[in-house]
């Protein structure tokens, strides 16, 4: 039987709200119809202490398992939620943005040097930081982290790790 796994959802923008955060609601759709839960969705300013107030609170929670942000992975000054997902990481995972860029690649050619994209674990949890666009979150999920978060996937998966987390 597959793990559910609780996963919370960040939007990072100055600009989305509730009806205009397209990213943040196919990253919703996409957990639900995973058969995951969702924990929580928030949407939050481009601001260091905001990003971080909410990762605080939610990687103090022993029932979260992921998190998954989406924006601020660009290249201008405002664009910061790598820099603050890093601050916390304890492990970073390479391999997640070199493979998210690959498959980027495929699409947009060399304009996926302009994508952060990254990922880490800290306090046992998982945490992913996609590009803003629709596009990109659809990639990261179908092509990365519904395999990774997924329990049965073969050869190994992160569902099955989550116990050594904090060993």
């Amino acid at each position: 039987m597959k793990k559910k796994l609780n996963i919370a959802i960040l939007t990072v923008s100055d600009t989305r709200n509730l009806k205009t955060d397209k990213s943040g609601k196919l990253l919703k759709d996409k957990v639900l119809n995973s058969q995951h839960n969702l924990f929580e969705k928030k949407i939050c300013k481009d601001n260091k202490n905001e990003i971080k107030k909410i990762l605080k609170t939610w990687l103090s929670n022993k029932n979260l398992n992921v998190i998954i942000a989406t924006g601020g992975t660009g290249l201008t000054k405002k664009d910061i939620t790598p820099e603050v997902f890093k601050s916390f990481f304890e492990k970073d995972i390479p391999g997640f943005g070199e493979i998210f860029r690959l498959i980027s690649f495929k699409k947009i050619k060399t304009s996926t040097i302009q994508s952060r994209a990254c990922a880490g674990v800290s306090n046992g949890k998982y945490l992913f930081s996609l590009p803003g666009s629709p596009s990109a979150c659809k990639d990261a999920w179908d092509e990365i982290i519904k395999y990774q978060l997924d329990s049965s996937f073969k050869p190994c998966n992160l569902v099955e790790i989550i116990p050594k987390l904090k060993k």
